[in-house]
């Protein structure tokens, strides 16, 4: 679990900085454009589709917005075709970086990911070299609140299709496989909890430790790669300690 510690620490970094450039909504509305070109526009019948707009809807998205994403997706308007890759690679000190990126230009992308590698003390390498060292799992959080019963919330979340379950920071941490994530949500919405936050993620199997200069280029790194607007989601093995 303390991989998924490291990772939500990074996510949380990451929304602030977002928002706070103005690429938030952005970002939402190639994810909700991919789950529905791959899904098709109904949210009912598209679990990925619902899942992204949920994100957006909490982070007060305007519903024009959610629907201009959609009807690109699904050809009501003409719009820029979009590219899902994974781009792999190692940063300072040889963490594992993964960068997902959703692109209408794959060249584009590749080289400004390959540029930030280069000028951070990283470099860019070939695809599987480093998934290894990641665990795709769903993560749900659920609110710690006082009419929360631990062994309860445990029981209903392991009957429902869940792993695993730790407290951890004030919220119950939920794992799933990825194919049981939706229905461990859905469940435990339908029972009451209150869920925090809810995502497929790659969690670190295990950590690397830095030391205090390449730390410095490793957040530096961060920093470049999500200055790009084509870059989704950035996962790695950083231990943040």
């Amino acid at each position: 679990m303390a991989g998924h510690s490291k990772w939500k620490n990074i996510q949380h970094r990451k929304n602030a900085q977002d928002a706070k450039r103005g690429k938030l909504f952005m970002k939402l509305a190639k994810d909700i454009f991919t789950a529905a070109k791959t899904g098709g526009g109904d949210p009912d019948t598209n679990n990925a589709l619902r899942t992204a707009i949920e994100k957006a809807k909490a982070a007060n998205m305007p519903n024009d917005n959610i629907t201009r994403a959609i009807n690109k997706a699904t050809g009501n308007i003409n719009g820029a075709t979009y590219e899902e890759i994974t781009y792999e690679g190692y940063g300072p000190g040889g963490t594992a970086v993964m960068v997902e990126v959703l692109t209408d230009n794959k060249n584009r992308s590749a080289s400004e990911v390959r540029h930030a590698f280069s000028k951070h003390g990283g470099n860019l390498g070939e695809s599987g070299c480093v998934a290894y060292m990641f665990d795709k799992k769903g993560v749900i959080t659920v609110e710690a609140a006082d009419n929360v019963d631990e062994e309860a919330l445990m029981l209903d979340a392991i009957e429902a299709g869940a792993e695993e379950m730790e407290n951890e920071d004030g919220v119950f941490i939920i794992l799933t496989q990825p194919e049981d994530f939706t229905q461990v949500r859905e469940t435990l919405e339908s029972q009451g909890y209150r869920i925090e936050d809810a995502e497929v993620t790659m969690i670190p199997k295990t950590t690397t430790t830095l030391s205090e200069a390449d730390k410095e280029k490793m957040m530096k790194l961060i920093d470049a790669l999500e200055e790009n607007d084509d870059v989704q989601d950035i996962y790695h093995n950083l231990n943040e300690d």
